[in-house]
């Protein structure tokens, strides 16, 4: 018993010296190494929740119509379909009347019929395939279960909830900020690297409750808003918008290429502007679209159809609605 004692005694003394000169000892364990360096070069712009919300409401309250050239790109499916299938590019038309109008149209490549034609008023849309001889109708709330046709999944409102960035409502929504980060190519090393961003959280509130509403994306780069995601109502996204290579127009910032994803339904369409006109009067005529005669008529809402007997009259050739 008195030997273990010593023993036991000896044993924390020397524990207690080795303790006590290990932070003399500078060269003990220590070891160094070279840290990849992951962060951007690039110059960094700093702003306030204020400042960027000034640039949302500015730029919305500066642009009043558009029309545009574009080239589309589509895509459909996903994890869902098992596979992603890439659709050739067309060409077409958008033309947006605030507060809520919208037209785009689609065009068959080199003989440019017209491949789909979609008009909204905000409330309510219409979509004519005329490949395919039909004609929908409904409400712009898409409810129910996506169609496994992707085109007939499109609706006006979506592509102009992207297109376009809300002003923030102050009677409804409450916008904060978040720090973020984002992966973007470095412009120095052109390596992927991680740059800082700021995210606007806009939170509303319905008849129901507040919920999550939109998420708009900052880059710290040139304060401009490169990315944006619109929720539904059980917080799953239902947009997400990419925006690239802003051009000034007259004093509004406005990207030339906007990617428009749709996950729950699966599609993708890229919408690369070659020509662009702000704030030119828009009539109501060209946002009107005409049912063609022999085409069947689906309502989405209800998915009564119907089709008229009369034959089908020529297809539609391209051009902008006049």
């Amino acid at each position: 018993m008195h030997v273990v004692s010593r023993f036991r005694v000896s044993k924390l003394r020397v524990f207690i010296l080795f303790f006590s000169i290990l932070p003399l000892t500078g060269c003990l364990f220590r070891s160094s190494r070279n840290v990849p360096r992951t962060l951007t070069t690039a110059p960094l712009k700093e702003a306030t929740l204020p400042q960027l919300l000034a640039v949302i409401n500015t730029s919305a309250d500066k642009l009043h119509t558009l029309k545009a050239d574009v080239n589309i790109d589509a895509s459909t499916g996903g994890e869902k379909k098992g596979k992603v299938t890439d659709y050739r590019e067309v060409s077409g038309y958008v033309l947006v009347r605030k507060p809520g109008m919208l037209r785009m149209i689609g065009l068959v490549p080199v003989v440019r019929n017209r491949l789909f034609d979609m008009v909204s008023n905000g409330t309510s849309f219409e979509l004519s395939i005329p490949p395919t001889s039909k004609f929908y109708v409904g409400s712009n709330q898409q409810t129910g279960k996506p169609s496994s046709q992707p085109l007939e999944n499109l609706r006006p409102q979506h592509i102009f909830d992207a297109l376009l960035l809300r002003p923030i409502d102050p009677e409804n929504e409450i916008a904060v900020l978040e720090n973020s980060t984002e992966m973007v190519r470095d412009p120095k090393t052109h390596k992927q690297a991680i740059a800082p961003d700021y995210v606007v959280v806009v939170i509303r509130r319905d008849e129901q409750s507040w919920y999550l509403s939109r998420k708009i994306v900052f880059s710290r780069m040139d304060l401009l808003p490169h990315e944006q995601y619109i929720y539904n109502r059980n917080g799953a996204v239902a947009t997400f918008a990419d925006y690239e290579d802003f051009a000034d127009h007259g004093g509004i910032m406005f990207p030339s290429r906007i990617e428009i994803q749709r996950p729950i339904e699966e599609y993708a369409i890229t919408l690369n502007v070659t020509k662009l006109t702000l704030n030119e009067p828009l009539t109501d005529q060209q946002f009107v679209l005409t049912q063609p005669p022999g085409s069947k008529l689906i309502n989405v809402d209800n998915r009564n159809t119907s089709a008229q007997k009369q034959p089908l009259p020529p297809v539609a050739q391209g051009g902008p609605p006049q």
